[in-house]
């Protein structure tokens, strides 16, 4: 018995758990058929479904459902990010809970609580995906801390230090004193924000005057080093040579000269202060100039600082203000908006710090990465990216790829007591190459000490295309043979080169050859307000909540309404609604069917019907096939929700469908469920769940048949000419409907129709069908008008005698207070066309339009009066 209505609570779960039991996800190497691989990218271990995965992961299910459909061995691989900082911000917030300090454990202990951390809740992302219907070979599930994958990282950190690539330096990093870390320049997102500019005195060490310096972060005065003017600026030419004083500390600093000073900016006097600005650190280095980092790892002023040592750099910023009043050396305070770099993971305001860091040197290394998205051997999609990625790429800097972090891939390097270091992938084996390399025969393994800190967490996922398949660790193996390259990447731009563009380049390096082929830009899910969805901002709404109300299938849908590739969507939870209307539609449509009688003694009647729906049916395959293949994902499930909604149930169905209580003639209902078995397949891979529901009921299926298996229908041939024809009738039936509409006329009225045309043989082949959708009790065939009101479709002109219906006098009425209207309205447009000054300053498509209003004007106005002509 089918439900009356469409539960999808009911029959998800179900059908998930047999897709699972059945192995229908489950890929291996099969040289009989064409691979197609696509990699999840790894959400991180930390994370919970959000709206932006919802978007992802249905685009790569519709992919890899379609190409499974298609005959190849499909296999998309799932798995999760260690996530260093989300996840230890996640563990040491647990830790507080228990009243337990990071601080007071040792490495290994804090280890512990983060794989318990990650036990219990970094499985809970890819169980959500099952929710959506994500068809994952699930047994193909990696972690970027897995042993394998864990050995990958480390066996490439070796190859790239032994090739000369991977180097140890003193530079300026972005440090997070959230995470106590440092952050790529990739992960340092700049925010505009509200401060205040601070002009401060500094008085001459010779007592002779003073000058005065404009600072957002007065709170690093301590650490200045230098006054720098410009040689050129005669306001200070005289001090260039001499000491200022630094206020509150005494310390006096030399005011130099360098053009890198902007006359025009601030005071045209510059405070240098090397290790906290980056520009500064390159003025200090030019003149030789020394360091002071007043700043402790965690943001607060540390003892070279002199005075409030302890405090937080923004606290010290209000203090050190009302000091400099207290002193006299404030001058005054402007309010000032500017740029400040926020750390993506913790939205910590950034430190410029100078750190001992391990670093990458691309230069070499992203040149095929280059290359080969420019000449589209890798296509990025849309292409409009590719400029963005140019832009990445030809500044590309080196990489810091180390973090000071303990969750993570430990750097293998050891150091000797004297700072020697050695690489290598164990200590026992950094020790034999101590012994070998140095000579160091009496070296023991207390005698090295490893690296504290961990690898950039994209060290890791750089790898995963090849790491997922072991293919660093074992290059030869079968898996990664048959899968690799992979064909597609869906991501979102805002990782092209965090991510996507370092896996192209690992792609080269380690397997010689390209990752992906092709790289779908999704955009960025948005609120109503153009506002990226997030928590933080409470505007997001839970997908799992979603998919309770509206089901998987709705909310599939209803995510790619309006979502081409590369293009944000403004996100309308309507959107879903419709997709969830989409879906009791099609149910209905399936209930329609299942309720007919069926009768073999009932001849075949629909066969111009049937006809036509199956060259719309073919048009609209030759357009999904052409979406697919240029990746337009919005386009062909609108293509396919077009088909279904308007060709099928509003326009087929009506069609053939019996008289009430009368059954169906056989060929037709054959026909109409092959029809439905076809429309099934077609949007399977959009909507999983009530496709295979519906196609289960069609036929009597085998106990491990599916219809994700089942082949994706290929499109056939094209009548343009009977759906020309159709297309003519839809829009015909559709204007007898509106008129009777307007006249208030019952739809069980029948009506007579005269029809003047020059080819009447169209109408008299589809004269059945006219009668039979809009109620028409004769059709007749005339060359000139007929009485009755007059409409056109196309070229034809259609009378619909109305005697009898209407009240013909309330409709001369109507008739004439149009038409008077409209004289009105014309004698206004003529009026402003005949005004010579209009027609030669006006714009020319102003005038035109002006034009088109005239004739359209004059066109109704003989429409009116021959229809008043005909009422009498």
């Amino acid at each position: 018995m089918i439900s009356k209505t469409y539960s999808p609570q009911e029959i998800e779960d179900k059908w998930y758990q047999y897709w699972i039991e059945n192995r229908f996800f489950n890929s291996k190497p099969n040289p009989d058929k064409e691979p197609y691989t696509i990699v999840i990218p790894p959400p991180n271990v930390t994370g919970v479904l959000h709206m932006g995965h919802m978007l992802n992961n249905t685009i790569q299910d519709i992919l890899v459902r379609k190409a499974r459909m298609d005959g190849r061995e499909a296999c998309w691989v799932p798995g999760t990010d260690h996530a260093s900082i989300a996840t230890e911000a996640k563990v040491v917030a647990m830790l507080k809970e228990r009243g337990i300090n990071k601080r007071d454990l040792s490495r290994d202990e804090f280890l512990e609580y983060c794989w318990e951390w990650t036990h219990k809740y970094g499985g809970i992302i890819l169980q959500q995906l099952r929710k959506l219907g994500a068809s994952c070979d699930w047994d193909r599930t990696r972690f970027t801390m897995e042993p394998d994958l864990y050995d990958s990282v480390i066996d490439v950190f070796i190859d790239l230090y032994e090739k000369g690539d991977i180097y140890r330096g003193h530079r300026m990093v972005n440090w997070d004193p959230q995470a106590r870390t440092t952050v790529s320049d990739e992960e340092v997102m700049m925010k505009e924000v509200h401060q205040k500019l601070v002009y401060i005195r500094y008085d001459l060490e010779d007592g002779d005057g003073s000058v005065t310096i404009a600072t957002t972060r007065p709170e690093t005065i301590m650490a200045d080093v230098a006054i720098c003017v410009n040689p050129d600026d005669v306001r200070y030419q005289n001090l260039i040579g001499k000491k200022a004083i630094i206020p509150l500390i005494d310390r006096a600093i030399p005011i130099i000269a360098d053009e890198y000073v902007e006359m025009e900016f601030g005071t045209g006097c510059l405070k240098v202060t090397p290790a906290h600005d980056t520009n500064d650190y390159e003025l200090g280095k030019k003149h030789n100039l020394p360091i002071i980092d007043l700043l402790a790892e965690d943001g607060t002023l540390n003892e070279k600082a002199q005075i409030l040592v302890g405090e937080d750099r923004f606290v010290a910023r209000k203090k050190i203000t009302k000091m400099l009043e207290a002193s006299g050396n404030l001058v005054k305070v402007d309010e000032y908006q500017s740029n400040v770099g926020h750390s993506e993971r913790t939205n910590a305001v950034i430190e410029p710090r100078l750190s001992e860091q391990w670093f990458l040197k691309m230069e070499r290394l992203s040149k095929p990465a280059f290359e080969n998205v420019m000449d589209d051997t890798i296509q990025l999609i849309p292409s409009k990216f590719k400029n963005t990625y140019r832009h990445w790429m030809e500044n590309v800097r080196d990489w810091n790829i180390s973090r000071q972090l303990w969750w993570g891939h430990r750097i293998p390097a050891y150091y000797l007591n004297d700072g020697t270091i050695i690489v290598a992938k164990t200590k026992r084996e950094a020790l034999r190459k101590a012994q070998l390399d140095h000579q160091l025969f009496a070296l023991t393994e207390e005698d090295l000490r490893q690296d504290d800190d961990v690898l950039d967490t994209w060290f890791s996922s750089w790898l995963w295309p090849i790491s997922v398949f072991n293919g660093i660790k074992e290059p030869d193996n079968a898996d990664v043979n048959y899968y690799y390259p992979t064909n597609d990447l869906v991501t979102a731009p805002e990782i092209l080169f965090f991510w996507v563009a370092r896996m192209i380049i690992a792609g080269y390096e380690y397997r010689g050859q390209y990752p992906f082929k092709n790289v779908y830009l999704t955009g960025i899910v948005r609120d109503k307000l153009g506002r990226k969805m997030s928590k933080s901002l409470g505007n997001s709404p839970d997908p799992i909540d979603l998919i309770e109300q509206y089901g998987a299938d709705g909310v599939r849908t209803g995510m790619l309404f309006s979502s081409p590739a590369g293009n944000d969507l403004p996100f309308d939870e309507k959107l879903v609604e419709q997709g969830r209307n989409f879906c009791n539609k099609i149910w209905n449509a399936f209930r329609l069917t299942q309720g007919w009688e069926v009768s073999a003694d009932i001849p075949a009647n629909n066969d111009l019907a049937i006809a036509w729906f199956e060259s719309k049916l073919n048009q609209t395959l030759v357009e999904l096939h052409d979406d697919f293949a240029k990746f337009r994902i919005s386009d062909a499930l609108g293509a396919v929700y077009r088909l279904i909604w308007n060709d099928f149930c509003s326009q087929y169905l009506e069609m053939v469908k019996p008289e009430y209580q009368q059954p169906i003639d056989a060929g037709t209902y054959r026909a109409t469920l092959d029809f439905f078995d076809k429309l099934m397949r077609l949007t399977h891979p959009f909507m999983p769940f009530i496709t295979e529901e519906i196609w289960q009921n069609l036929a009597k299926r085998g106990e491990n048949e599916s219809i994700c298996l089942a082949p994706y229908p290929q499109p056939g041939a094209v009548n343009s000419a009977l759906l020309e024809d159709f297309d003519r009738l839809i829009e015909l039936v559709t204007a007898l409907r509106n008129l009777r509409n307007t006249k208030n006329l019952s739809p069980k009225t029948a009506l007579p129709l005269a029809i003047r045309t020059d080819s009447s043989e169209r109408y008299e082949k589809l004269a059945d069908l006219i009668q039979k959708l809009a109620n028409v009790s004769e059709i007749t065939f005339v060359e000139e008008q007929a009485d009755g009101m007059s409409f056109l479709v196309r070229s034809d002109e259609f009378f619909v005698d109305l005697a009898g219906e209407v009240d013909v006098e309330a409709e001369r009425e109507t008739l004439l207070a149009d038409l008077k209207y409209t004289e009105g309205f014309l004698a206004s447009v003529t009026k402003k066309l005949s005004n010579e000054r209009f027609v030669q300053n006006a714009k020319g498509d102003i005038v035109e339009k002006e034009r088109q209003k005239q004739a359209d004007a004059e066109a109704k106005i003989v429409t009116i009066r021959e229809a008043l002509a005909r009422l009498g």
